[in-house]
């Protein structure tokens, strides 16, 4: 622990999702006094998971996946000691609209971003005059400035100005994005679809591999993590809701439980969804901090169908199906497995079941298995407001972690970390949120870590000798 000024520092982390948790980390090991409040019985917040009535263990609401490029939910996991609980994949299972398979893996001896040309050319489910206009397009996404970025434009219209055709976009972009982003194409930014290709796969040979949690959401956060924080000295206080931040004048001055009693601290740490901050401020705070130019940011949904066998339905841990209704399916074993679908807007009018047909016979015409297997129960979860939309003109109105109260901060994937709604961007948020608090009480020090290394070629790419142009 670090003596001095911060061991006497009361801090209160308001909500326990992944950005509450990593600010959490990140005081404690530097000494501060952390109380971290959760109004539920369960830390993890949208990562988290229920108890299956049926099993008695732990389901995820919805798979939730790192990538390589997530440097910083990385770190969390190293520093909190559960990064031995993930498995990395080097490789990505696609399989097209024909249900003939398609691995993708980067070349490991070339350089990014060539190491993609390879496993794009090979994508059997595109023509040949489709997969150069996608390298091309890709190209032209790295060389794009950031003002060409922002506006009104969203990246479906971006990509239709760059001759895709609607096979490509469909089979591709749709494909990659929309998991990525949470959301659909004709609602996404170009400047959101420019961060996942650059940082999450065109700038390092690592950045697209896939990490897949080994234990369920609520073993990692709700139990190991909240024991590592316990034994660095945080309390922990769930089931325990905070109705309002108390405050005199500009300051903040402690927090106003739902049962009626009041607790001092000196800093304030905010890491609730965007749409909770105003039920816990004053008129006065919410005007202070500009609470109304975020307080109606969009959403999307995402729903994972959970779906137990009588067999095995593949060897492979996950897949990615292309052109159809299921967007991602992962094995957990014993025959169980979750299909992912993000930016589900349109699931909202359909009856389950015929949700559930589609996505089994999604399933019997990918899998052989599949087609003699017998679903013994199922169970459709939605998250109505899972992520934050990425719309365009987004960034200008996310808000930074410090706000203009110079004792209260702000942490959550929504707040300005220029990332979409990730793990990655929740863990950002926390970190930056710390860096804030620390700066504050005048010991500024780095918690926020490095991006991945970007490799020569691409810096290079991205200059005017290596200008792409769009004809």
């Amino acid at each position: 622990m670090t003596p001095g000024p911060l061991a006497k520092t009361r801090v209160a982390v308001v909500g326990g999702g992944l950005a509450g948790l990593a600010a959490a980390a990140a005081l404690v090991e530097r000494g501060c006094s952390v109380e971290l409040f959760e109004a539920k019985r369960t830390l993890g917040g949208r990562a988290g998971s229920y108890s299956d009535r049926a099993t008695g263990e732990r389901i995820d609401h919805c798979q939730h996946v790192a990538m390589g490029c997530c440097t910083n939910f990385l770190d969390f996991s190293r520093r909190t000691g559960i990064a031995d609980l993930f498995t990395r994949y080097q490789t990505l299972h696609f399989f097209g609209p024909d249900g003939r398979r398609c691995d993708f893996r980067p070349t490991g001896w070339l350089p990014p971003p060539l190491h993609l040309a390879s496993p794009l050319w090979h994508m059997n489910f595109l023509p040949i005059a489709d997969k150069i206009a996608i390298a091309r397009a890709m190209l032209g996404l790295l060389r794009l400035p950031a003002e060409d970025c922002a506006g009104g434009s969203t990246v479906l219209d971006w990509l239709r100005s760059q001759r895709q055709s609607e096979r490509a976009i469909e089979r591709f972009w749709q494909v990659v994005l929309v998991s990525a982003l949470g959301e659909s194409l004709d609602r996404a930014s170009v400047a959101a679809a420019r961060k996942v290709f650059l940082d999450g796969f065109l700038g390092h040979r690592e950045a697209c591999h896939v990490l897949v949690p080994r234990v369920s959401l609520g073993e990692l956060y709700d139990q190991r993590v909240a024991d590592w924080l316990r034994s660095r000295g945080a309390a922990i206080h769930l089931e325990m809701p905070v109705a309002e931040v108390t405050a005199a004048g500009q300051s903040v001055t402690g927090l106003r439980l739902a049962g009626g009693d009041s607790r001092e601290f000196d800093l304030v740490i905010l890491a609730v969804p965007w749409r909770r901050v105003a039920d816990l401020l004053s008129d006065e705070m919410q005007n202070a901090i500009g609470v109304a130019q975020w307080a109606d940011m969009p959403s999307a949904p995402i729903s994972a169908l959970h779906l137990w066998f009588d067999r095995e339905l593949t060897e492979l841990p996950h897949a990615v199906l292309v052109g159809r209704l299921s967007q991602w399916v992962f094995a957990h074993g014993r025959h169980y497995y979750q299909v992912v679908i993000s930016a589900s807007h349109d699931l909202a009018g359909r009856q389950r079941q015929a949700v559930l047909d589609e996505v089994l016979g999604d399933l019997r015409a990918v899998f052989p298995k599949a087609q003699g297997a017998s679903l013994l129960r199922w169970r459709l979860i939605t998250q109505p407001e899972a992520v934050f939309s990425v719309r365009p003109g987004l960034d200008e109105i996310r808000p930074p972690q410090q706000t203009l109260v110079p004792n209260l901060l702000l942490a959550g994937d929504w707040t300005r970390t220029g990332w979409p709604a990730t793990m990655e961007g929740a863990v950002r948020s926390g970190y930056l949120a710390a860096e804030a608090l620390l700066a504050r009480l005048g010991q500024p020090q780095k918690i926020l870590a490095p991006d991945l290394p970007q490799g020569w070629l691409l810096k290079r790419v991205q200059s005017s000798r290596f200008r792409v142009q769009s004809s």
